[in-house]
């Protein structure tokens, strides 16, 4: 039977490898007596358990029952309570009961109940993650999000002790019965579970899963570093040992009162600062180490005086991080010295407010420890999930027994998750996804392929529908149900709706409105471009050949300015209807008007040329003050247009020639003539709306004397697309007017045409 286990084993220490000079790859954690208010608890856990793991195997090979007493040992070792000793127990028991949350929690309680579910769905989501079928770049990336997974997805920390000290328990199993543990498993005890146990400060995990997962994955340079080692581990420690009581003795007879630690290296660390700083194994300087803890900061110098007083110093191996503090905060004395028998020491001096920092914060556990083959220089931690880490892990260390005295007292201890926005879920392949907290499968559609996200119409959750709106937990497997063709709705951009929480998958929708809008305006200029050409027999021509000769790069810019209006129809007429032959070659190209003077009739003179017929042009309506410019015609005059105005610029740019200058009259400058410009209004559509913007013209004592409105459904829902125009005597007005129409309810656009 396939149990929730991946691997894992009994209490057996490890042991050494088959090589003479190899090492124990980590000493059996001691265990401190058990807590006799807690006793009841482990000893009830114990009995319930022992008949339903007996005689059962894990899926690595473990027996089960042995397997949960190895990890109940490893929780002692790290203070873990009784309680959180009997949770190891039910946790593996409820894998052969048939409703495990329903029985444990009548029988123990909704804590252990609490637990006992969250650690299955999280073993079930590591090894579906594990067994993911996915390439080199989509594992790397996958193993990340696990890491971040086991801590987002455990809102109760215990359920990250119990997965550690299972993991650590399995590959102490596969050393001891030296059976091939999967590359999988190591993979993943390397370099999803040893961070994590770094993350936590829980240093003897973290080292022994590194050692383990080390050997197990890269069994020839373990040896190889195993060798290199003058002492096997036991002697090395016993050194180790004599120098610290040496330091420590010495320290207090010269009446620098100090608690000295002794820190042994490890294979797997050893290898790594030599990958780390390319050394060969002899410039390994801190194969043994020693940490002093004194009273305050002259306390300190007082010390490394001292030492260096009794052992010869390493000049190049100095660095005093109390005066220069690393840029993390993190403060030490650092020295290498060498013992009696020339062999190197590393010796760190710290406060014990430097100590609890070093290790309760960032300092030296991931920017310095999980550096890896990259090298110790430049690389940091980084973003804000990395920040909310080390505060988290300031916290947990801190409270680690307290969370065992509340949940043994008051079936509490839960702590909150520290990433509550963010969540990971799984696609059916089992694959894993960030998404935001609180995302609907559409966000999660959007997230794997926008295309995807177009086309979602349904979803499955753990294998049930459920409405794209339900917002989705860690953990959760996610199927998405999609059309073969089709696009988003309308009704995912409502927020009141409730569809879609990422702004990302926001945008996409947006995007997909404006493109089809855009479609849409190209396919209606299109129309009547095409029209045009029927009509004047010109059906043959390309469209392309005619954007060009317009100055259009393409025939789609030249259709959407059409569609939007914003260029006339008159210049492919023009284009396609060349001028007649004159009778006479000295056929005037300009005539004089017959009637009044232009200028008084229109307010605009022609710059050098008196008397000359003028007229203003309907696609841009110029108005004084506008700058203005003139385009010769045949037979009808000077057309006046504004500069900007985009068909003056084509006309201008095909026939240079027939551009004259022009300037508004005294009449026009004196605000003695009315001219006609045009508005154009994009609004939401509602009762009234037109009265409403009526009301503002009229409240300014413009004349409207055209209005042409139209609604549509977009992407806004009903909208109105009106063109009102009117008589102004100054443009200059316009701007102050435009800007009192925009305040009317549901005006979202306004500008002068």
């Amino acid at each position: 039977m396939r149990s929730i286990s991946e691997t894992q084993s009994p209490t057996a220490p490890i042991v050494s490898l088959a090589s003479d000079a190899s090492e124990v790859a980590a000493e059996p954690l001691p265990r401190p007596p058990l807590l006799e208010d807690g006793l009841s608890a482990l000893n009830r856990a114990t009995a319930f358990a022992e008949p339903l793991l007996t005689g059962r195997v894990l899926d690595s090979g473990e027996d089960a029952f042995a397997h949960a007493q190895g990890v109940a040992a490893i929780l002692a070792s790290i203070g873990g309570g009784p309680s959180l000793q009997a949770a190891s127990f039910l946790v593996y028991a409820a894998d052969f009961l048939q409703r495990p949350e329903d029985i444990v929690e009548k029988a123990f309680g909704p804590s252990y109940a609490s637990l006992v579910v969250l650690t299955r769905k999280l073993v079930q989501i590591q090894r579906a993650a594990r067994e993911a079928r996915l390439g080199d770049a989509q594992r790397a990336e996958q193993t990340e999000r696990v890491r971040k997974m086991l801590l987002a997805f455990s809102k109760d920390l215990r359920v990250v002790l119990l997965r550690l000290a299972s993991r650590l328990q399995t590959l102490r199993w596969f050393a001891a019965s030296k059976r091939e543990c999967p590359a999988a498993l190591a993979e993943e005890a390397r370099a999803v579970f040893a961070p994590l146990a770094n993350r936590l400060g829980i240093w003897q995990i973290k080292w022994e899963l590194e050692d383990l997962s080390f050997r197990f994955l890269q069994g020839d340079e373990y040896r190889r570093i195993a060798k290199l080692l003058a002492e096997k581990r036991v002697e090395r420690e016993a050194s180790v040992e004599a120098a610290r009581l040496q330091m420590a003795s010495d320290l207090q007879a010269h009446g620098i009162p100090a608690v000295v630690y002794g820190r042994p290296k490890h294979i797997y660390s050893i290898w790594k600062k030599m990958q780390g700083k390319h050394l060969p194994f002899e410039k390994v300087m801190d194969v043994r180490a020693l940490r002093v803890v004194v009273a305050d900061i002259p306390a300190c110098y007082a010390a490394l005086s001292r030492v260096h007083e009794r052992y010869r110093a390493m000049a190049a191996e100095y660095d005093d991080y109390i005066a220069k503090p690393k840029p993390n905060g993190y403060r030490s004395l650092h020295t290498v010295v060498l013992d009696d028998e020339g062999r190197p020491l590393e010796v760190q001096i710290r406060t014990q407010a430097m100590h609890e920092h070093a290790e309760y914060g960032v300092a030296a556990h991931w920017a310095y420890k999980e550096a890896g083959t990259r090298g110790y220089g430049g690389v940091s931690a980084a973003g804000d999930f990395e920040q909310r880490v080390a505060e988290a892990r300031k916290a947990v260390l801190r409270q680690l027994l307290a969370w065992e005295r509340d949940f043994s007292g008051q079936g509490a201890g839960q702590v909150q998750g520290h990433f509550d926005d963010r969540i990971y879920v799984f696609t059916p392949q089992a694959a894993l996804v960030e998404l935001t907290a609180g995302a609907t499968p559409v966000d999660f559609a959007y997230a794997l392929h926008t295309d995807l996200g177009h086309r979602c119409r349904g979803a499955k959750v753990d294998g049930t529908m459920v409405p794209l709106t339900t917002p989705l937990a860690n953990g959760q497997t996610v199927e998405i149900t999609a059309v073969k063709e089709g696009g988003p709705s309308l009704d995912w951009l409502n927020p009141e709706a409730g569809f879609l929480k990422s702004p990302r998958a926001r945008a996409k929708v947006r995007a997909w409105f404006n493109a089809r809008a855009q479609a849409d305006t190209i396919a209606r200029g299109r129309e009547a471009v095409e029209k045009l050409l029927q009509r004047e027999g010109k059906t043959a021509l390309k469209l392309s050949e005619l954007a060009s000769q317009l100055g259009f790069k393409e025939a789609d810019s030249l259709f959407e300015l059409v569609g939007k209006d914003e260029y006339s129809l008159r210049n492919i007429e023009q284009l396609l209807r060349p001028p007649p032959v004159p009778a006479e070659d000295d056929s005037p190209l300009l005539r004089r008007a017959t009637g009044p003077a232009p200028t008084a009739r229109g307010g605009v003179l022609v710059v050098g040329v008196d008397s000359l017929l003028t007229n203003l042009a309907r696609c841009c309506r110029p108005a004084p003050p506008d700058a203005i410019g003139g385009f010769v015609t045949r037979g009808k005059g000077v057309a006046v247009h504004r500069l900007d105005c985009s068909n003056f610029r084509h006309m201008a740019d095909r026939m240079p020639e027939r551009v004259i200058a022009v300037t508004w009259g005294a009449a026009a400058k004196a605000g003695e003539a009315a001219y006609p410009v045009d508005v154009q209004i994009e609004a939401a559509d509602r009762t009234a709306l037109l009265r409403d913007i009526s009301e503002v013209f009229a409240k300014e004592r413009m004349q409207v004397v055209g209005v042409h409105s139209q609604t549509v459904n977009d992407m806004h829902g009903r909208t109105a697309r009106m063109t009102f125009t009117i008589e102004v005597a100054d443009a200059s007005r316009l701007q102050q007017v435009l800007a009192q129409v925009g305040q009317v309810a549901g005006v979202r656009q306004v500008r002068r045409r």
